[in-house]
């Protein structure tokens, strides 16, 4: 029988917060914000357990944050300092293992099953990196230890902050099966609500389904809901994760009815992209505009090229025939975003014919 693998997940503890209170002392041990400031239309990027305490939640509007808690400190994001403390982490995950999949600047996936530090117990292991992580960067990260990245994702969380918890191949089945099926990663509320419809309240109840009951319903995801309630997901650590897409957006203060005014918002948006797929060292051939109405109806539009997508390229034209085909008469603009895609490297001489795809 094939031996299990060793699955560790580092989730750092409030990540961006931690960062603010670790480098500011005034911020410590108080409800502490980073993202948009109170009147504007940002949202919450993460906080603080004692901000959390308020019900105060990522992603929540920060003028709705604030009257949870409007004696709670608002910061803007530094993200320098904050992909500087994610390097370091990641310079800790090196000395256990090749095999670490970064999944943001706060968390990361570590195979540490050919690992013979702490006498290869990737439970010791996960201890002994939190330690490190503690010593070296002054930061509190939660370990979750499994025999798949499914399940060691979960784990992470159980036991927040500066947690640790083990699920056992022996007791993964059984740990499942007893999960509400809104706790499984990657099932969303939407997906959670049909789920329901179903009947479908725990792993148990999932476990129940015919696969090919769960492919009528989910369609390929179907097959993934089948493994994951039976405790079974091969998915590989994956240190040379590929970048599919590159994005920028922006939530403006008051919103836009103005067509050149959108159109010159598409462009920055556009060129701090081309900006960032020029550090990873990648070429795009496929760009796409998104629209969020003050309605918060949302809309799409692509367009994919045979030439790469380059800072050279006069991009106002092509903006604006994607632009065309999006309704923005008598609507006011929320929210702008520009994502680039269909990524290789520049030095790949890539042919293909001339199509435009919208929708």
């Amino acid at each position: 029988m094939e031996a299990a693998r060793k699955i560790i997940h580092i989730d750092m503890d409030a990540f961006f917060a931690a960062v603010e209170q670790r480098d500011f002392p005034q911020y410590r041990n108080k409800p502490l914000i980073v993202g948009g400031l109170p009147g504007s239309r940002g949202v919450v990027s993460t906080c603080s357990y004692e901000a959390r305490q308020y019900g105060i939640h990522s992603a929540m509007p920060s003028t709705t944050a604030h009257r949870l808690c409007p004696h709670a400190i608002f910061v803007k994001p530094r993200f320098e300092a904050y992909r500087e403390a994610s390097n370091s982490i990641r310079k800790i995950f090196a000395d256990y293992t090749d095999l670490f999949e970064p999944l943001s600047l706060d968390e990361a996936y570590l195979d540490v099953s050919q690992c013979n530090r702490c006498k290869g117990s990737a439970t010791l292991i996960a201890k002994d990196i939190k330690e490190k992580i503690k010593q070296q960067t002054g930061l509190t990260a939660s370990a979750g230890v499994s025999y798949n990245k499914f399940l060691a994702k979960i784990a992470s969380d159980l036991d927040k902050p500066d947690g640790l918890y083990l699920i056992t191949p022996d007791n993964g089945p059984g740990f499942i099966e007893t999960l509400p099926i809104g706790k499984f990663h990657g099932i969303g509320k939407a997906t959670e609500k049909r789920m329901h419809d179903l009947g479908i309240f725990t792993g148990a109840d999932l476990k129940t389904m015919p696969l090919a009951s769960l492919q009528d319903y989910f369609g390929k995801a179907g097959l993934h809901y089948y493994h994951i309630c039976r405790g079974i997901d091969n998915r590989p650590v994956n240190h040379q994760r590929i970048t599919k897409s590159i994005g920028v957006e922006v939530t403006f203060q008051e919103d836009l009815d103005n067509r050149e005014t959108l159109l010159i918002q598409l462009q920055n948006l556009l060129n701090k992209a081309l900006g960032k797929a020029k550090e990873k060292k990648l070429a795009a051939y496929t760009l796409t505009i998104k629209i969020k109405y003050s309605d918060f109806v949302q809309i799409t539009r692509s367009r994919t090229l045979s030439k790469a997508i380059t800072e050279n390229l006069n991009a106002l034209p092509l903006l604006d025939d994607l632009l065309k085909t999006a309704p923005t008469e008598r609507r006011k603009v929320r929210l702008l975003g520009v994502a680039l895609s269909s990524l290789a490297s520049p030095s790949c001489n890539r042919q293909i014919d001339l199509f435009e795809q919208f929708q």
